[in-house]
């Protein structure tokens, strides 16, 4: 079989427009920095209504599919059975969605609460510890999984059962702008996620960066400087970019197999090691929180108060998945071949969340713990040094304190160069011309946009301009809103129509039978 050749128009219009915007953050990240907050601050300010109402459809569009009439529908043929073992599906589809960003998050974004809690509580009170790390697994929770699940339900039906012949965004929304999805509308849609991805990669390494570089500094005893940095994004490129050639089974699969059972290796030790009462007594009462106050999180704005905890929390969160859920729909929609729409939504809403619940659980409640014991500041650190320095701080003072350091700057390494590899995967996918389901993009395309990804991080890493490419991911969000909304409502006009199609004949063999 021939490798899939690249589509000019989208591979040249997607690379140009990267740079372009790039350049500028490259060039002057102060000013650019400062547009695009304002751009951003625009947005979450007055749309931040229609991301917390748009998230709640999704979520419970997504309950009805999985538990109605349309939940066993399989991608593919009756005869298609699933091309990878339901525990490294589960890993593939864990590691690449979350990336180092839940290592990052997990052992401090309750102290943001904690400092600045919702609701109007007292900062650092006892009701603002109650809820300091159960809005992180509201964030990292059910809504969350279900804006990365939707879009891989109408790419997997065009795929594997629409049998379309290319893996693009535009083709999943073909139900309801038809031909135009090979003009320039689908273009333009191709593009935009295009660009939305690397940004919302851009905010990745953002995070990584940093926390990897801290964590480095910290066990070789030398200062973290760009130098450091620098060579910690040449590792990463190493890395992803060899899994990118060595394609899904090969690269993909093993990278994120490794990173499963050093994640449940890295839990075990702390639960065994770490103040277990504490973790399981506040995991349940954070469980409780949010069961009982989901509606209210989910709808939460703060129109009187004003306190710009939903704006820079909640809706920004939304905001970020969904700058992320297209490519989590390509990459998604290409493993899941064999599987039905019932077991796509709950291994993506109820396994990715157990996942981040078990992080959050272990990471932050022992964090927590370090900081109401006066065990590890980690408050003080968090304000004097930052947020790398007091996640560090944490996971050192863990007993064998080194060696927890090593498995998990091992494992955020291992985590970011998944999200990575698969995104240049996604890239990859959109920018190739035609891509039957048994293709993968060709080799040097997925690794060409692998260096892309890289350099374009190198570069904004030296001109100090990541934090506004994450900035971008997020105002690039706001269109994607839109065309997850067309691809959704091509879904549904895809399954009723072939659901007709299937009874009609149906209705022709009975008839014929008893004819």
């Amino acid at each position: 079989m021939k490798q899939p050749k690249i589509d000019k128009v989208i591979f040249w219009t997607g690379l140009i427009m990267i740079c372009a915007i790039s350049l500028p953050i490259l060039i002057s990240p102060e000013k650019t920095t400062e547009i695009f907050s304002m751009i951003l601050g625009f947005i979450t300010g007055r749309f931040g209504w229609l991301y917390l109402w748009v998230t709640v459809i999704f979520f419970g569009l997504l309950s009805w599919l999985a538990f109605g009439k349309y939940g066993t529908i399989k991608f593919g043929t009756a005869e298609d059975q699933p091309e990878f073992s339901f525990p490294s599906y589960l890993a593939m589809l864990f590691t690449s969605g979350i990336g180092i960003g839940l290592m990052y998050w997990g052992p401090i974004e309750w102290a943001y609460n904690y400092i600045a809690p919702p609701f109007g509580m007292e900062p650092q009170s006892v009701e603002a510890g109650d809820w300091a790390n159960a809005y992180p697994m509201f964030h990292w929770g059910f809504t969350a999984w279900a804006i990365y699940c939707l879009p891989a339900l109408p790419l997997a039906y065009a795929l594997h059962v629409r049998k379309q012949s290319t893996l693009r965004i535009s083709n999943a929304c073909r139900g309801v702008i038809g031909k135009y999805a090979d003009g320039l509308l689908g273009k333009v849609i191709d593009v935009i996620f295009m660009v939305g991805l690397v940004g919302g990669v851009g905010t990745s390494l953002g995070l990584g960066t940093p926390l990897i570089g801290q964590g480095v500094s910290h066990l070789l005893n030398i200062e973290r400087t760009l130098t450091v940095d620098i060579i910690i994004v040449l590792c990463w490129t190493a890395l992803f970019g060899t899994s990118v050639f060595l394609g899904l089974k090969k690269g993909i699969k093993r990278l994120s197999n490794v990173n499963t059972y050093l994640f449940l290796t890295l839990s075990l030790f702390v639960i065994i090691f770490g103040p277990t009462v504490f973790i399981i007594s506040a995991f349940t009462e954070s469980v409780g929180i949010v069961l009982q106050n989901f509606v209210r999180m989910s709808f939460y704005t703060d129109s009187i108060g004003q306190s710009g905890f939903p704006q820079g929390w909640t809706i920004f969160y939304w905001a970020w998945w969904v700058a992320y859920a297209p490519f989590m729909g390509v990459f998604v929609a290409k493993i899941s071949k064999g599987r039905t729409i019932r077991q796509v939504i709950l291994a993506q809403c109820i396994g990715g969340t157990l996942g981040c619940w078990l992080a959050f659980a272990i990471l932050g409640n022992t964090s927590l713990y370090f900081e109401i014991n006066k065990i590890v500041p980690v408050v003080n650190l968090l304000n004097e040094s930052g947020a790398p320095a007091a996640i560090i701080a944490v996971i050192s003072t863990l007993p064998l304190g080194t060696i927890f350091l090593l498995i998990f700057l091992v494992l955020g390494f291992i985590f970011l160069a998944t999200t990575i590899d698969s995104s240049a995967f996604a890239l990859a996918s959109v920018a190739s011309k035609e891509l039957h389901p048994d293709q993968e993009p060709a080799r040097w395309h997925r690794f060409f946009w692998a260096l892309v990804l890289s350099t374009v991080a190198i570069s904004l890493l030296y001109g100090g301009g990541l934090s506004t490419l994450q900035t971008l991911s997020v105002i690039t969000s706001f269109p994607v809103v839109f065309i997850l909304i067309l691809m959704t409502v091509s879904f549904i006009k895809w399954i009723k129509e072939d659901e007709i199609n299937r009874t009609d004949k149906q209705k022709e063999k009975l008839e014929k039978k008893v004819g």
